[in-house]
């Protein structure tokens, strides 16, 4: 496969992702200041943190209300990381690499760019987002389940799932920092006290309420980061979807279990196996942010790696 094929539809895969996950972000954190009232900018600033937007944010001069914030992350086109940017990207992608996705592929990607086009030009929205991050989290699952049932499971396939559970992984990890900054600011508080509102928010922000509910049954914060963080099964998992990543990325690299032969291939394996072989009492008493800070960064060392391997050009070939 050509580098800059692989690369498109492994970008696909990533701001397909990315665009889900931030309007679940905004949903999560729409929640939780309903539930508990409070000053708006001390509620919705430690979003743009989370997100890692907060200086560009800054930069504009703007307040952090929940209109500019929602209008930041989810509209605003000079914010790469935006619902709309990331929606832009995925369908410029897929529009130069055609032949590789399926019509089906193609044409959920397009409806979702241009609902969400269309709601950025929609003032009620940012007054009242539910429709709008609904929409996108039923959208986005709908594209994944057209990926998985009409697309050969072969090497772009492979880019595109890594791509996917990469980013999914980084953000369900800021999911449970949007919980920490906002309800838990110091690693002293965590577990202290049991808020079944807020903690089930978080749950089915992820989607996760129902699949927690039948195995741990009782909402407690301990369980709930196990469960989104350790979870062997559980699709959106942190451990799951590195799982799935390195699957893939053996099939692409022909590496045998247990193994690796590339950069990126040792790096997400050690982050794997860390992960699998931890404890939730461990990550709690050592800071659940700190813990959540260090994975965010090593996720970003495996992309970067990706990138530097599969995707870039040698300096000596450039040079010719």
């Amino acid at each position: 496969m050509l580098s800059r094929v692989a690369n498109c539809i492994y970008w696909i895969g990533r701001y397909m992702e990315r665009a889900e996950n931030v309007a679940r972000a905004i949903e999560v954190n729409s929640h939780m200041t309903l539930d508990q009232p409070g000053e708006e900018q001390t509620q919705w600033r430690p979003l743009l943190t989370i997100m890692g937007d907060e200086a560009s944010f800054d930069a504009r001069g703007s307040v952090a209300s929940q209109e500019q914030v929602i209008q930041f992350l989810a509209f605003d086109r000079d914010n790469p990381n935006s619902v709309l940017s990331c929606l832009s990207a995925a369908r410029e992608n897929a529009r130069a690499i055609r032949p590789t996705i399926t019509s089906e592929m193609w044409e959920q990607i397009n409806r979702m760019y241009l609902y969400a086009r269309q709601a950025a030009a929609d003032s009620t929205v940012l007054s009242a987002p539910h429709e709008f991050y609904t929409r996108m989290k039923s959208g986005s699952l709908l594209y994944q389940g057209l990926a998985e049932a009409t697309m050969t499971h072969g090497e772009a396939w492979h880019f595109l799932r890594m791509g996917r559970t990469l980013e999914r992984a980084d953000k369900t990890t800021r999911l449970l920092d949007v919980k920490y900054f906002i309800l838990l600011p110091s690693p002293d508080h965590v577990g202290l006290s049991v808020d079944d509102i807020q903690w089930g928010a978080l749950l089915r922000s992820a989607s996760a309420f129902e699949m927690y509910r039948q195995k741990y049954g009782i909402i407690l914060p301990n369980n709930v980061v196990e469960f989104l963080l350790l979870d062997r099964q559980f699709p959106r998992a942190v451990l799951s979807c590195l799982t799935r990543a390195e699957s893939s990325l053996r099939a692409i690299t022909g590496t045998p279990e247990g193994s690796f032969r590339t950069a990126p291939g040792q790096r997400l394996g050690q982050l794997r196996s860390e992960l699998a072989y931890a404890r939730v009492d461990e990550i709690l008493a050592n800071g659940l942010h700190e813990y959540l800070d260090r994975c965010q960064c090593r996720l970003n060392e495996i992309g970067d790696s990706i990138q530097q391997t599969f995707f870039t050009l040698p300096v000596s070939a450039a040079a010719g």
